[in-house]
This record gives structure tokens, sequence and C-alpha cells, in this order.
């Protein structure tokens, strides 16, 4: 009866896998899975007819699969996953003796080997494979085991700019505008972390509403520490100020800002400082210019600066909280003075502007593809006492770069740089990572001059803001590849030279290493050939694209990478793939019938960045690999503002597609995902990897993060898994050798040894800690680690509202 009862199993479950193989099959796919299939259905019927030949073909259709598993994807057990565990698993229930024993024909002697003991050869094949999947359990195919080898006294204090690193406190965004993460402070280190132990934990108050925010709701802040405490921003733009040592609010200030659910990212990943105590005014400057200058610092000698969703600037008294009243017009500069073209929820705020000795230098985030026609993407520099603009670099105007005279406006759809930006101001020179110009994957509508500065890497004068040398990362940008990431300065040899050096991570996974002061490459780069087959009219595509001889672009995506958590949905991912445009590189054009994007948008690095250590010349990253499906709909050329999606749709992720309205085509940017909500792209979706900017040579590179918590199938995974997961977020770096990164979608923080990569201390959190860490020395002689953990909305992670401080006991 058992036998049957498992013949029956068997051949349904060959029958399903035969109809899944088989659209696989006629999609141009692998007929592996017929094969399959039809092995199993032929085992099935035997042992239906309690025949123990039907355990000798699933034997042989088991050992072939795993042959056939072995030859596509080697001894990667995260890829056995799909392919054989469940018929691994159901040959192991046949070969048990309460399925054996009700075979009509069965064996005397079980485990005697014959030609024709079909129990032995059942049992034979499972326990080979148990065998192999125990060795494979212990390796790992992706993993590069190394060290990075010091080469510097990790007791340096300033940077070769002049610019003291982060020890005490943490005055900037970055740790300083050198953007570099790394704190001198070595208190922590590799052998004591283990105490680390929570000090403190704080509760913003600040959540999501469901009907007034936006899916894309993230607590992303990194705080700052000065003057004596600690500040940040909520995702509503409210600014706090703690006591660095208990986490006690010392006062709160609500900007109001206004919420709308259209906004595409509803985020504040900083706020930053000015100390103007010691200013006496610009030597050049008018009575009435120095009365005011005087008024203002009177009023706020000590500032912090912000920024607003909902596009306003604004300076708070960094001690009591008060809005300076005499910056701006009662505190506040209105972002959309000048701007045209201001539809809806197309201009926000997300990064925290960068803050000099005398400006505030801003950038400008623009809804991607919700409209055709946007907001400009001007860069604009602030006094940073009175708000006032003190010059403009606008990518459409790049000469002009005098503030507007009365009457004129900033040029529309200029190209937009929304990250965080850099600065040396030794040399005197502000970096701008630029992105693209919406709609990201449309180019048929740019000018020479937008295209001059699509993904460029700008550095402008400080004072003047006028353009010293820009470097392209990407021709024609067709994919949302901008310049994600606040790019970070270091000094790095070339020709045996100690060269001032900027590092640019970007979303395809090249690491740009260039001579910081005239864009010249340290490391060197090539071009690489590509299609300029596309069926959208108009459009010229460059055939060539760069790359970075140090990159972490992924190789290039195969059918056999598909993954999924059953055979089921990897065959549905697999068909998919075949159905899809896909060149083999990542920059397979998008196109009206579909195209695969690989690595997506979300990119190998994104506004998390990288951070280093300046001084051993180490550099540390969580590169992420997702895999995107983008198709173009065309628009009827007489009604370009008819909604192809449907609804009261303007974007966003939420959506089934941004709209492009007044553009000829709408575009559809999906997650190449399973049925299952599993990624279709096999694991690891995230590494950690640890490398030496000497060289370029990767030292060491890991999986990062567990899929515990992910849910599949709309059920919770419980297990912790080191799979190696997404890590929407950055890295902090120290002296005493450890680095931190709280990014990775398992609600944990992690601190690992720099030199090897491994991890020496986990905690959990309460939320996603999609941000990035920061360190301090407290009042009490302790050095602290300090995360926001408030989670992800479109990434699905815990949301919450905790700001947490870790410390040794």
């Amino acid at each position: 009866m058992m036998s049957r009862i498992g013949g029956v199993i068997t051949a349904l479950l060959g029958l399903a896998i035969l109809w899944y193989g088989a659209k696989l099959a006629l999609a141009g796919g692998s007929p592996f899975y017929v094969i399959m299939a039809l092995g199993l259905i032929v085992s099935g019927a035997l042992l239906i007819a309690r025949r123990q030949a039907g355990l000798w073909i699933y034997a042989l259709t088991l050992a072939v699969t795993f042959i056939w598993t072995l030859y596509e994807v080697g001894f990667d057990k995260w890829q056995w996953i799909p392919r054989g565990a469940l018929v691994i698993f159901l040959g192991l229930l046949l070969s048990l003796s309460f399925v054996t024993n009700s075979l009509s024909d069965r064996p005397q002697k079980p485990w005697e080997p014959s030609l024709k003991n079909g129990v032995f050869a059942l049992r034979a094949v499972v326990a080979v494979i148990a065998v192999l999947g125990v060795v494979a359990w212990f390796y790992d195919p992706l993993s590069i085991t190394g060290k990075l080898e010091k080469t510097a006294s990790a007791d340096a204090a300033t940077d070769p700019s002049g610019i003291a690193y982060p020890a005490d406190d943490w005055t900037a965004y970055g740790g300083t505008n050198l953007g570099q993460r790394y704190s001198a402070l070595k208190d922590v280190n590799i052998e004591n972390i283990k105490g680390l132990k929570v000090a403190w934990e704080h509760h913003t108050g600040d959540l999501r509403k469901e009907d007034q925010d936006s899916k894309e709701y993230t607590f992303e802040a990194t705080p700052i520490k000065v003057n004596g405490a600690l500040y940040f921003c909520t995702p509503h733009n409210i600014i706090q100020s703690l006591e660095p040592e208990t986490g006690k609010v010392r006062w709160s200030f609500d900007p109001m800002m206004k919420r709308d659910p259209f906004y595409q990212h509803q985020t504040c990943r900083g706020v930053s400082w000015n100390d103007s105590t010691a200013y006496t005014g610009p030597a050049d400057s008018t009575p009435d210019q120095q009365a005011a200058a005087t008024a203002a610092v009177a009023e706020c000698p000590r500032r912090i600066l912000a920024s607003t969703v909902d596009a306003r600037l604004f300076a708070l008294n960094a001690d009591t909280g008060e809005l300076c009243k005499t910056f701006g017009t009662d505190g506040y500069v209105d972002l959309m003075e000048g701007m045209v073209d201001t539809n809806r929820a197309t201009y926000q705020q997300t990064s925290a502007p960068m803050v000099t000795k005398d400006l505030i230098i801003l950038g400008s985030a623009i809804a991607d593809n919700y409209y055709e026609n946007n907001p400009s993407g001007v860069i604009r520099a602030f006094d940073v006492r009175t708000g006032k603009v003190v010059w403009k670099f606008d990518a459409s105007k790049p000469n002009d770069t005098a503030p507007l005279a009365p009457g004129e406006h900033y040029e529309p759809n200029s190209v937009v740089a929304w990250t965080q930006f850099a600065a040396d101001e030794t040399l005197g020179l502000a970096y701008i990572p630029f992105g693209n110009a919406s709609p990201d994957q449309v180019g048929i509508a740019r000018t020479p001059e937008q295209e001059a500065f699509v993904d460029a890497l700008a550095a402008l004068d400080l004072k003047t803001g006028q353009l010293k040398w820009k470097f392209q990362t990407s021709h024609h940008d067709l994919w949302d590849r901008d310049n994600p990431s606040q790019p970070v300065l270091l000094n790095l040899p070339k020709d045996g030279v100690d060269t001032p050096a900027i590092i640019i991570p970007t979303k395809i996974g090249n690491l740009w290493v260039l001579d910081r002061t005239n864009g010249k490459p340290i490391l060197p780069i090539s071009e690489v050939p590509v299609s300029t087959d596309t069926d959208i009219a108009g459009e010229k595509i460059s055939p060539t694209q760069p790359m970075s001889s140090l990159n972490f672009t992924p190789a290039p995506l195969r059918e056999a990478d598909m993954w999924g958590a059953t055979p089921f949905d990897q065959m549905a991912c697999r068909t998919t793939y075949n159905q899809y445009r896909y060149d083999g590189n990542p920059w397979t054009p998008p196109t009206t019938t579909g195209s695969l994007v690989w690595p997506g948008n979300i990119g190998v690095f994104n506004w998390g960045s990288v951070a280093i250590d300046p001084v051993n010349k180490w550099l540390i990253g969580t590169p992420q690999y997702l895999a995107y499906l983008y198709k173009l709909y065309p628009r009827q050329a007489g009604d370009l503002n008819k909604r192809v999606f449907g609804g009261d749709n303007s974007g966003g992720e939420s959506k089934p597609g941004n709209e492009n309205l007044g553009g000829p085509y709408a575009v559809s940017i999906q997650h190449f995902r399973s049925a299952l909500n599993a990624p279709c792209n096999a694991p690891a979706w995230g590494v950690r990897v640890g490398v030496d900017l000497k060289t370029g040579k990767t030292a060491w590179k890991y999986r990062n993060g567990t899929v515990a918590g992910q849910q599949f199938a709309g059920i919770k995974f419980p297990i912790p898994f080191e799979m190696g997961m997404l890590a929407h977020g950055g890295t902090l770096t120290t002296a005493g050798g450890v680095a931190f990164t709280a990014a990775a979608l398992d609600d944990s923080i992690r601190g690992y040894d720099m030199q090897t990569g491994e991890v020496l201390w986990k905690m959990a959190l309460p939320a996603g800690g999609q941000a990035t860490p920061m360190t301090y020395r407290g009042k009490d002689g302790k050095q602290y680690i300090v995360v926001a953990a408030g989670g992800h909305g479109s990434l699905g992670t815990t949301p919450g509202d905790s700001v947490i401080a870790y410390t040794l006991d």
C-alpha cells in the first residue's frame, strides 16, 4: 500500500515538473527538467505496480539530477536546493522500510548490492548525496579567505589633507567631509569587542502613518556628535539632540514637513554642523552684509543645518534647538524658488547638506520617471549664516555660476546629484556625484548639455562653483546607473608618489580611483564594447562602456544561476530569464518587449557607499546583487499624458510602474523575483569585502547576513542561514581594527575583524538597521557605537524608531 502511495506522489511530482519543464524548454531553456520529469513518472508508475524497478529508476533519476546539478553549479550548496532538495527528500522517504516492505518483489537482503536490488540502489544514491552534502556545507565557492596586511602606524591622527580623523567627535555625515567613515578611536578592538552591550536606546516617536506617508519610509540617519551632543533627523525631518552618554533628549524640533504618500523616498540621512563663533565676516563685504552676518552669528553662533523632503533648508541653534530667524526667511530657505515644472512630489531632499567653513552645498533629488519635465537638478551653495545663494552650478548651464537674477529660473530637467557630497577644503574643491536626468531609461530627448554631466563626478571650486574637472562613470545611461555614493577621499600611492585620491563607488560595481586634483585615473580603466541594438526609435546607445580595474561587477547571469525555494519557482525564473532580452553584460538596453538588467538599479553600491581605513589603505564594502526586469510602454503621440498603468499613479516602488507623464514611454521596473517572493538570481545577494587599495586586490570576501525573518510566500523564514543578504546602508571602520555594519536585512548589527572579515560580534536590533553606524567618545571616557534602527519600507525590514548606543561594560 505505501509503495503505491509513494508511487502516486512521485508520478504527480513528475507531471508537475513536466508541465513547468516543458514551458521552460519551449522558451529555449534547459530541457533537463523534462528528462527528470519522465524519470519520476516512470518511477511512480512502477511503484504503483509495487515493482522495485521503480526505486531503480528513481535512483537513476536522482543520480543523473545530482550530476547535472554539479555540472551547472558545482558545490554551491544553496543552489542545490531548488534542483534537488525535494527529490532527495522524497527519495529518502521511498527508501525507508515502511515503503520498501510493501513492494511485491522486495529483495530479501535490502543492503546487498545487486542489479535487481532497487532498494539498495536508491539508499546508496541518497547516502552518497548526503555525504557530499555534508562536505558542501563546510565549503563555499564564493568565499575568499585572506588577510589585509597592516602597512602603517594605527596611531595616525591626521589625514594628509590636514583634516583630523574623527575621534571624540563625529562632525559630519561621513565623519568629516572626506567621507571616509573612519574613526581613530580604538578603545573597542578585536580583543574586547565581545564585551559590547547596549548602553541606551532612544525612541524618536516618529513612525509611518499608512494613509499619509510613502511606502518607502526609511530611517537611514547617521547622527553626528559635536558640541557635546548627538544630532540626527527622523524620516519626517524632525531634528533631535540627545545627551551622548545616556540618550536623554536635550531638545527636539519639528519643521512640520508636509506629508504626502506620493513621495518616492521619505527619508532623512543626516544633518550638518557649523561653528561660527570665531567668524568675523568676509573681507570684501559691504557694511550691510557685515551687519547681517554679525546678527546671524549673535543669534546662532553654533548651528545645525538640515533640509526637508518637502524642499526647505533650515538652520537651528545647536544649543537650544530654536530656529535661526536671521537665516533665510524666519529660519527657512524655500528650495523651490526659481524652479519650474514643479509637479506634485517631484522634488525632495533626502541627503545631509554638505557644510564647509562658510557654505552649505546642496543638491537636488528628483522623483524618477514621474514626469517627462521636471524641476532643475541645480547644485546651490548658500551662505551658512544668512542662507543667501552664493553660487549655483546648473549642469545645463555649467559656465553660469552666478546666483539667479530677478525673474530668472533654474534650467528644467538638468542632471541631478541627490546623494552626499564630499570636499577637500585644503584644495578648495567640492566633489559632486551626478546621476541621470529623468526619465532614466529613455535618452532620446536629452540635450548635449545633459549628456555631458550624466553620471559624472564633477570637481567644483568651493568659492565660485566653477567646474575644475569632471569624469563620467558611464556613457548614455539608460539603466538608472547614477552615482549614488558619497565619494571617499584619501591619499594613495601612484608611481611611488603619495597622491590625493578620490574613490567613487557605483551601482554597476565599479570603484573608480582617481587623482582628486585633476580627475586622472590612478587604477587602470578600459572600454568594453556593448550592443547598440534597440527597438526605441531615436535612441543612440553608446558602443562602449567604461570599466575600472577595481570592480565588484558580477559575472554574466546564466540560466543556471536562476534560483528558487522549489524546482517550480526556479523553473519559472528560468523561463522568464529566457523570455527577456539579456546581452550577457550590465548594459542590456531597456526595450518594449522587456529586458533583464543585471545588476539592477538598486546597485552593487548605493547611498551607503564604502568605508576605508585611510592609514592602512584598506577599503571595506558590502556589495549587493539583485537582478531587475525593465519594460517600456509606448504612448500614442497625441496623448502623452494618458496613464498606462491606470489609476492616480505618479510612480514609486509601491506601484506597478512609473508613468513618466508627458513622455513617449512609461516604464516598469520590477525586482526579478519568483512567485514565492525569493530573488530569481541565486544567493549571495550581499557580501562583505576587504580590499587593499595599494594593489587593488580583494584580500577577503564572505556572504553577509542571514535569511532569518525574510518572507517567502508570506511566511517568515525562521532559520538564520548565512546565505548573504542585501545590505542597504553603510559601514563604519575604526583604528581598533573593527568594522561595524547593520544594513543587512536580518535586523542585526555586526562587528568584524577588518583584516580577515571574520564576524566577532553580533546583536539583534529591534528594527531594520538600514543606516550607517558612527562612533564617538563620551564625557565619561567611553567609546560608543551608535546606529539608527527604524527599518526600510520598500525592503520590508521591521519598522521602528530606535537610536541605539553600544559600549563596553
